[in-house]
């Protein structure tokens, strides 16, 4: 999937969750092998002891470890901040670390595509968003502006917060699209509650950034919303143009 410095900034009203804060280095990490085989299962085992070598065996990182993967799954750690993991009996460093571990997954996901690729179908958006929309506490609202091919040029953050049509204006969708000469777009925005259906106010917020895209020659391809293990592609509920992307 598409990701650079340079292609993959974002602007917003409202701060963003921490790790939508930064630009996404352009980096290719080639990972080192697992010292022994223990270290590819899944069990909570393995976990554990994953934890105890992000963590250090000092300072109680074995029963800090255990109790941790007792109280709460990865995917609810994957979600707090470096005082939330505190909370759950973290030291500082560790929960420094737990977090910093977290973000550098999120990073090697949204790195896993060729830059090149096409975002030609709603499952394509959301190899591309998952990693970065989801376990999120707030709403964001993402466009991704692509050239002629559908390819990603810039993904903007338009909003952050509950999705409003007042928020998520067609004047901050389109003015980065018509700076940078995207020849289409897709937006992008997840639901904290993990249920994608989408509520009325994303079917409006739809329906006007349709009618404002016609009017401005930069079509709105699709509306994807990502849940937590489902998503839903809004162009599939509802009517749009017929322009969907070229093959």
């Amino acid at each position: 999937m598409p990701a650079s410095a340079d292609s993959d900034s974002e602007r917003h009203r409202e701060s963003p969750p921490p790790h939508l804060a930064h630009d996404d280095p352009a980096v290719t990490t080639a990972g080192a092998a697992p010292r022994n085989a223990h270290e590819l299962e899944v069990g909570p085992a393995s976990l554990c002891a994953l934890l105890v070598r992000l963590f250090g065996s000092r300072a109680g990182g074995h029963a800090r470890s255990a109790a941790l993967l007792e109280r709460a799954s990865l995917s609810v750690l994957s979600r707090m901040d470096i005082p939330g993991l505190a909370s759950m009996g973290l030291t500082g460093p560790q929960a420094e670390r737990l977090a910093c571990a977290f973000e550098l997954g999120r990073r090697v996901e949204s790195h896993r595509r060729r830059p090149t690729a096409s975002l030609r179908h709603p499952s394509e958006v959301v190899a591309r968003m998952a990693p970065i929309l989801r376990g999120l506490e707030q709403e964001t609202f993402h466009a991704l502006l692509l050239d002629a091919r559908h390819r990603l040029l810039h993904r903007v953050l338009v909003s952050a917060g509950t999705l409003t049509t007042s928020l998520v204006h067609p004047r901050e969708v389109f003015r980065e699209a018509i700076r940078r000469s995207a020849a289409a777009l897709v937006v992008v925005h997840n639901h904290p509650s993990g249920d994608p259906e989408p509520s009325q106010e994303d079917r409006a917020v739809t329906r006007r950034l349709i009618e404002v895209g016609e009017l401005l020659g930069i079509p709105l391809l699709d509306h994807v919303v990502v849940g937590d293990d489902r998503w839903v592609s809004l162009r599939e509920r509802m009517p749009f143009p017929n322009s969907r992307q070229a093959t």
